[in-house]
């Protein structure tokens, strides 16, 4: 797995599943552009990247169009090309039918499933000229339901269902588009959702029970799989899910 001279553009790149991509991405060889809301943060990732070209940073909202426009426009600008598109930016909120409301569905909506179907239409004439290829970062909540998060269960349900869609939209022009489904990932998702340390170190806990090997998962572990998949040597794959969780998916109570 090589990607010299290849462009690729990672969302939600300051932190967790995006910052480790970005590492794995650049030890193979390839340049980058990486985006999120935190500069400071992007250049921490930037600095941990042993790139052979400084990858480009572009802070942005994406689910602001202005912004979401800007960082696909800067990234063409600025290297001519995209070859792979890693949409990894999300967000996790709790929330049931009973106590969600419709400024929660919209956040994660607009965040989770928007931004990425607004960016990928943006990205796709380009990657119509490389033959490239676009992985989408979705979850275990996309495959299976669970209890107390109703909207994100259902942004990455949708997440599955574009790149579904999507695959089949492109696959006549040669441009790929698959999914990772990552199970409890250690990074800051949770604890950003609200949870605090007490409560997040119950629910590392808890996933000992909840993940068939016995453990949650690491970002780096993710980020192999999504290079994988955006590699050639998954070149004859399109519109799969891939979970990465641990077999968490092929669980059930007993």
């Amino acid at each position: 797995m090589q990607f010299t001279g290849k462009v690729v553009l990672i969302t939600g790149a300051s932190s967790g599943i995006g910052a480790a991509t970005a590492k794995v991405f650049a030890g193979l060889g390839a340049t980058l552009a990486l985006t999120g809301r935190n500069l400071e943060n992007l250049q921490q990732v930037a600095s941990a990247c042993s790139a052979k070209t400084a990858p480009l940073l572009l802070t942005g909202d994406l689910t602001n169009e202005n912004d979401t426009k800007s960082i696909l426009k800067k990234t063409i600008e600025h290297f001519g090309r995209l070859d792979v598109l890693v949409n990894n930016a999300g967000i996790l909120e709790s929330g049931s039918i009973q106590n969600t409301d419709l400024n929660q569905y919209d956040r994660v909506m607009n965040t989770n499933v928007r931004s990425i179907y607004h960016l990928t239409s943006l990205a796709v004439p380009h990657l119509i000229e490389t033959k490239g290829n676009i992985v989408n970062v979705s979850s275990v909540n996309g495959i299976r339901a669970f209890p107390g998060v109703l909207a994100y269960c259902m942004s990455k349900a949708a997440v599955d269902q574009f790149t579904r869609c999507a695959a089949l939209d492109l696959a006549p022009k040669q441009v790929r588009v698959n999914s990772v489904n990552p199970g409890v990932t250690v990074t800051n998702l949770h604890k950003r959702s609200g949870m605090n340390p007490e409560q997040y170190a119950a629910f590392l806990k808890k996933s000992q029970e909840t993940h068939a090997l016995g453990r949650p998962g690491e970002p780096e572990e993710v980020a192999k799989a999504i290079v994988y998949l955006a590699s050639e040597d998954a070149s004859f794959i399109t519109g799969a899910s891939l979970p990465v969780d641990g077999g968490r998916h092929a669980m059930c109570p007993r």
